[in-house]
């Protein structure tokens, strides 16, 4: 099901600045039950990302009951897209926007189910991301960039691809966030000039925190994860996956990806 403004519709008007612009933001998360999972973080990224590009948040009840709506009965997908609506030619944003918003559900894809493979093969893009403190950890629709390096391979064995900023210095994946193990501590890149600072990965980072894990956010070099003792990827989808393989290197279990997987696990929603 696809409602936009809480009705079942499939199309939008042609002059939407989400189409026009990627002028919005979007959050993908998962379902259980009919139920959306981790509703309080994904709500509060939503409002947060919207405050950031001054767009109007829906209400939360409202917005929840909607995701309720369209969600499967098992395990599915659900995603939110907020727009700043119709508007006429030109990017100077309309003074009286009427925002669009999108709720759609998708079926769980099989790369998130539990009898997927523990580990996965990635591979180094090589289209390199712009920096933009403005746009930085914001997920907004303007992810051509992610098209592009995705567009890069179509080797099925391939789960994921690492992407750096123009500076050099990795920022994540694809479609995830990264962190890597070393020396019994964690480490996260910097997303502060690039990147999508995701759900999953602030939960984790709020667990382990708890837990008392030293967990760091600093500025990581391609050479920082070829030397980590483990490597693994978050996202709201698939929760922590291990980077088995990134091109030639390999890696064997840690047990870091155990660890990441219970402290998800046990960070209440």
């Amino acid at each position: 099901m696809i409602l936009v403004n809480g009705l079942p519709a499939e199309t939008v008007n042609a002059l939407d600045r989400g189409l026009a612009y990627g002028d919005g933001v979007f959050r993908t998360l998962r379902t259980r039950a009919g139920q959306p999972l981790w509703w309080r973080d994904q709500y509060a990224k939503l409002a947060a990302d919207c405050a950031a590009l001054a767009l109007a948040c829906p209400d939360e009840a409202g917005l929840r009951a909607e995701v309720c709506r369209v969600a499967a009965a098992g395990e599915g997908v659900a995603k939110i897209m907020l727009t700043r609506g119709a508007g006429a030619r030109g990017y100077a944003p309309p003074q009286d926007p009427a925002c669009t918003r999108i709720v759609l559900s998708a079926a769980l894809p099989p790369h998130a189910k539990p009898d997927s493979p523990a580990g996965i093969a990635a591979r180094w893009c090589s289209l390199r991301l712009a920096r933009q403190p403005r746009l930085a950890g914001i997920k907004h629709l303007n992810r051509l960039e992610n098209v592009l390096a995705r567009a890069e391979w179509d080797d099925p064995e391939i789960f994921e691809g690492l992407l750096c900023d123009d500076s050099g210095a990795v920022i994540g994946g694809v479609t995830s966030n990264l962190l890597i193990a070393k020396a019994g501590e964690l480490f996260t890149p910097d997303l502060s000039q690039s990147g999508v600072a995701g759900v999953a990965r602030a939960r984790l980072l709020r667990a382990l925190a708890r837990r008392g894990i030293p967990a760091h956010i600093v500025c990581l070099s391609p050479d920082a994860i070829l030397a980590a003792d483990e490597v693994m990827i978050c996202n709201s989808i698939i929760g922590v996956r291990r980077v088995a393989r990134l091109d030639d290197v390999t890696w064997s279990p840690a047990g870091w990806t155990d660890t990441l997987k219970t402290a998800l696990d046990d960070e209440v929603d």
